[in-house]
């Protein structure tokens, strides 16, 4: 087994092990910070296989926006400190089942591809032409994803606003 590989599998491992203890933990601030693990290591994994771009992309968007607001977030509700309550059943079986089903579909996915080998690459990676191809429109273009994730952003934010607005009451009671 290569150093290569071992490194592939050593970052793979982590990203897994982050993400469960993201969902698992009863304490928000640790799946906040487990989630902020899961999204380096996903970095690292960029890394390897060598899309420094994507993975710096990586670290700005999800490690540096999203989490950043989740944690802000955490601490303006005060409850930084606090155990998440425990969900009901219902919502934990619902939860399982879709997290199956995603799986499955995943499954189907990878072995309906047709994976093909790796080409070289023609473009030189300049900033230019990631510029050009950020905000392209066409078949080589990538404005759709841009958008997207800048709606992401918006989403997050949104949701980071409706959590640090909630009254003291309504922390007491536990209710979302």
């Amino acid at each position: 087994m290569s150093l290569s590989t071992i490194i592939f599998y050593l970052l793979a491992t982590l990203t897994l092990v982050s993400g469960f203890l993201a969902v698992t933990t009863k304490h928000i601030f640790r799946a906040a910070i487990y989630l902020l693990f899961s999204l380096l290591f996903i970095a690292g994994i960029y890394f390897w296989m060598h899309y420094e771009f994507i993975a710096a992309v990586q670290i700005v968007v999800y490690v540096g926006g999203i989490v950043v607001l989740i944690i802000f977030s955490i601490f303006l509700t005060h409850q930084s400190g606090q155990n998440l309550p425990k969900q009901k059943l219902g919502r934990t079986i619902f939860s399982a089942l879709a997290a199956l089903c995603g799986f499955i579909l995943i499954l189907v996915q990878v072995y309906q591809h047709q994976f093909v080998g790796t080409i070289e690459r023609s473009v030189e990676a300049s900033i230019s032409n990631i510029g050009s191809q950020m905000l392209g429109v066409s078949d080589n273009g990538y404005a759709l994803p841009f958008e997207v994730v800048s709606m992401l952003l918006l989403a997050a934010m949104v949701g980071c606003i409706v959590i640090a607005l909630r009254t003291p009451k309504e922390i007491k009671e536990g209710g979302l």
